[in-house]
């Protein structure tokens, strides 16, 4: 089913990711970067979302009560195996335009007793910078020297649920899988993973969301070099 294959240093980093790697490039070395313009004060925060409303991060089950969340990254069970969140972190944040843009794909979805289960929203710049210092290479987490949508709080990691039971629907990986089953692409899979990902894609797709290629998992809306690289603790933003 894989059309893969090891390389170097990549065969440690599979051990992490619990599968093979997608590219049969070298890793690329770690290298010094410039911080580009982050905020990471409250007083800089609210001033931007006082100029401009959308700049706001909203908790997104003050909106969506039913939304579960899974945020892998408070936890050990991520591709680091480290808690890269407080562990006690019971927050999940987007840009108000993201998270009201979300909230109709939620709707949508309960038509057909579906719903959505979150992985991951707002992260601060801080834990990009250490998704680098701990695997450097961009073809798995983004470089600090540009940020990532969810340092911008318009991208989202979720996957689909049954409201009822709160059982995912089969995707075919799980999150933070660097195997290119992961990709859109890859069609190997059964008719019905197929479909629960044509469903989810569509779904984010009608609501303005773009897809991420290689992860079935991650959408983000577009321009969002509008939205300012922020690294806000989650604690002081409620």
């Amino acid at each position: 089913m894989f059309s893969l294959r090891f390389f170097g240093l990549a065969a440690g980093l599979a051990g992490l990711l619990g599968g093979m790697l997608v590219s049969p490039e070298p890793l690329q070395a770690q290298s010094s970067y410039t911080r580009p313009p982050v905020i990471d004060r409250m007083q800089a925060y609210k001033k931007l979302t006082q100029s401009d409303p959308d700049q706001e991060l909203v908790e997104l089950h003050t909106l969506m009560a039913e939304l579960v969340y899974d945020l892998r990254y408070a936890s050990t069970d991520n591709f680091t195996k480290q808690a890269l969140y407080p562990t006690a972190t019971a927050l999940c944040f987007l840009r108000r335009s993201a998270a009201e843009a979300l909230l109709r794909v939620a709707m949508s979805l309960q038509k057909n007793g579906l719903g959505l289960k979150i992985f991951d929203a707002y992260r601060p710049y801080a834990v990009t910078e250490k998704f680098w210092k701990l695997i450097g290479d961009e073809r798995y987490v983004a470089h600090p020297a540009k940020g990532s949508g969810h340092n911008r709080g318009i991208a989202v990691d979720l996957t689909l649920i049954e409201l009822k039971t709160k059982k995912e629907l089969d995707m075919g990986t799980g999150f933070d899988n660097f195997t290119d089953t992961a990709h859109h692409s890859f069609r190997d899979l059964s008719e019905q993973v197929l479909q629960n990902r044509k469903l989810l894609r569509d779904e984010m797709s009608a609501q303005g969301f773009l897809a991420l290629d290689t992860e079935w998992w991650h959408y983000a809306l577009p321009n969002g070099v509008r939205y300012p690289l922020l690294n806000i603790p989650f604690k002081k933003i409620k």
